[in-house]
């Protein structure tokens, strides 16, 4: 085989492999060692050659990784199997273009010496453009390097600086393993010796306690009704769809918060009936239970009928949150002129939503603030951090079942812990079909419901007050290291270029 498609092969089988480091696999070396290969590639070729193998990395893991997006198309969008295939494949070759900038980027500094290309160029530009895929054209967080050490000893970071910084550690590893290889022999310690440093460093961050137990713990049920998409918003089961909840709330009368899934209400909040109203508010009044669940708000403006994606709260206080951050074609139609082909293929119902708006404030909810976020919003942990640090708990509701029997909830769950973590405080996540989940302060899953099954989660959680370095700082102490880490790189790169013009006779 050519030397050259050897190097394409390499790329896309460790691109692909990325895959295995999240969730439910949750084999998390493997996310170094791809790494590490591709930093490899990327010493000893071209800027172009190396965009290029960036690039089959990047198209690879998106494709691999991500491939619920074919499920929720197809399956749910009604889109056929073909052009819904060559849309999956062509997000992921955009998703792609930041790893290949990268390749592209890091290949300015070829005149300088590996250990610091590997050790910092190509993990600072790798976590800089990790950020930028999270924060353009309103984001995409999914697959975060960071986000793959969910359970490792680096996890003590993210409390302290976030998962961006757990990226760069994890790219830092990734340069130093290849160093150590391509080094080794007598000086080969010392590389090991910084790698397991990094690791500890990890796990004696972890055992810091940034915040601290506040009030009695909350008695909560999540109730994950498992009602199909296909009759979800049918007139006809609405009825029977709102008796449910019903029903799987009396079954946990000393509940102090009852969270139903987004989207609980086949209805808009202001056609919630009578009857039912009266049900809810006389069992709230019964248990003393307060009550969250999701549903479709409207607004009126200038004539115009403006929706929202919300969840209500129902009991001792009545309020409303809208969703801020929406999902690109599933919740809102960007740019349609440009789209607008994919948008007629894809038959997704409630997909023009608006956008919540105005200052984010926690609701209140037996007896303590709870920050409240919907879905695709637990991904991006600068959404979550909002609500901090007046927030003693956090709540995400979200509809899975767009995403089938796929990798998307496993890796949402993941997120979600990661959330849990930066922020020092439990969350409570409810799912219509799963994986509905209570999550302690520290990430770690306290119960879980199995997917496709009506159940009714129970636990008992401790509200957290405090705030983490990460909630007072969020992302900007990382960037501020990416930014001098940069500056550092740029600046040898000029060093050296005069030092050598200087040296030409």
């Amino acid at each position: 085989m050519h030397p050259n498609r050897r190097e394409e092969l390499i790329a896309i089988l460790s691109g692909a492999s990325m895959t295995l480091a999240f969730a439910p696999l949750y084999l998390f070396p493997v996310s170094v060692i791809a790494v590490a290969i591709l930093f490899a590639l990327w010493l000893s070729t071209s800027t172009r050659r190396a965009a290029w193998l960036g690039l089959l990395f990047g198209v690879a893991m998106f494709a691999s990784g991500v491939s619920w997006v074919f499920v929720s198309m197809h399956n749910f969008g009604n889109m056929v199997s073909p052009l819904a295939a060559f849309t999956t494949v062509l997000f992921a070759a955009l998703m792609a273009l930041y790893v290949a900038l990268a390749g592209a980027l890091q290949s300015r500094f070829r005149q300088l010496g590996e250990p610091f290309r590997l050790l910092l160029v190509m993990p600072f530009l790798w976590t800089t453009f990790e950020w930028l895929r999270g924060w353009l054209f309103t984001g995409f967080s999914w697959l975060n390097l960071g986000d793959s050490q969910s359970i490792t000893p680096l996890a003590g970071f993210a409390p302290l600086m976030g998962v961006y910084f757990m990226t760069l550690a994890v790219a830092v590893s990734a340069g130093l393993l290849v160093v150590w290889f391509r080094r080794g022999g007598r000086n080969g310690w010392r590389f090991g010796a910084a790698l397991a440093a990094i690791w500890l460093a990890g796990w004696l961050a972890g055992a810091v306690q940034w915040v601290e137990p506040t009030g009695k713990p909350v008695r909560v049920a999540l109730i994950q009704g498992n009602v199909p998409l296909e009759i979800k918003w049918d007139p006809r089961y609405r009825e029977s769809i709102l008796a449910l909840y019903l029903d799987l709330s009396r079954g946990v009368p000393d509940a102090d918060l009852v969270v139903w899934p987004e989207g609980a209400l086949p209805l808009y909040l202001d056609q919630m009936d009578v009857s039912f109203e009266r049900k809810l508010e006389l069992m709230a009044w019964e248990t003393k239970t307060d009550f969250l669940f999701g549903v479709v708000d409207r607004d009126q403006v200038e004539g115009h009928t403006r929706y929202y994606n919300a969840v209500a709260s129902f009991g001792s206080h009545r309020d409303v949150y809208r969703k801020r951050h929406l999902v690109p074609f599933g919740e809102y139609p960007p740019l349609r002129p440009v789209f607008a082909w994919l948008l007629d293929a894809m038959n997704i119902p409630m997909s023009d939503f608006s956008a919540g708006h105005g200052k984010v404030r926690p609701l209140l909810l037996a007896g303590q603030r709870v920050g409240v976020s919907i879905c695709y919003e637990t991904a991006f942990a600068q959404e979550t951090i909002k609500a901090l640090p007046e927030a003693t708990l956090l709540a995400n509701v979200s509809e899975n079942a767009w995403f089938g029997d796929s990798l998307g909830p496993h890796q949402l769950l993941q997120m979600t812990r990661m959330r849990a973590m930066e922020t020092g405080r439990p969350i409570v996540r409810a799912d219509n079909a799963g994986l509905s989940a209570v999550i302690d302060h520290r990430g770690k899953l306290v119960a879980v419901a199995p997917q496709f099954e009506q159940s009714v989660v129970q636990a008992s959680v401790q509200p957290m007050t405090g705030a983490t370095p990460y909630v007072r700082l969020g992302n900007w102490p990382v960037l501020l290291v990416l930014l001098v880490g940069l500056i550092v790189a740029e600046w040898r790169r000029y060093r050296v270029a005069n030092d050598r013009q200087g040296k030409t006779p």
